[in-house]
């Protein structure tokens, strides 16, 4: 088994508090921008930032479904951590200032991924998969914020 990793990056319109508040907002933002791959999305608890529980399904794709239940924790200013209660799935977004009212923002995941020849095609393919999740995400994050 070895670790799998995969990071995106993408700049959005928005100051950096303001991107960090629409990230961590798992109750209205979070589910709005959330590409097709994600399902059944559901708010366990909390709702804003560290503390929540969030619920959903991911479809890396149509033979690959996970049920995730997402645990958030804020470590450092700027830093969001969704830790996968189902897998050893962790997520890190993190927001910086990158000129005045625009943000960098790295998303950061890692997992253990499966041995073998299957492990062999995760190490190689989720990891551009889910890179480009990711830039949707961002990419729809950026236009929510430009919207409101």
């Amino acid at each position: 088994m070895s670790q799998v990793v995969t990071t995106a990056e993408g700049i959005v319109r928005a100051p950096a508090d303001r991107v960090r508040a629409a990230l961590a907002d798992y109750a209205d933002v979070r589910r709005r921008i959330l590409p097709e791959q994600f399902s059944d999305y559901r708010v366990e608890a909390g709702g804003h930032g560290a503390g929540t529980r969030v619920h959903w399904r991911f479809a890396a794709t149509s033979k690959r479904v996970r049920n995730q239940l997402m645990a958030v924790t804020e470590p450092a200013d700027g830093t969001l951590v969704e830790s996968d209660a189902n897998s050893s799935m962790v997520t890190t977004w993190t927001v910086r200032p990158a000129d005045e009212g625009v943000s960098s923002v790295r998303v950061h995941t890692t997992w253990n991924g499966a041995g073998g020849i299957g492990g062999f095609f995760e190490r190689t393919f989720a990891p551009k998969g889910l890179r480009r999740v990711h830039e949707d995400v961002l990419r729809r994050l950026d236009a929510e914020l430009a919207a409101g």
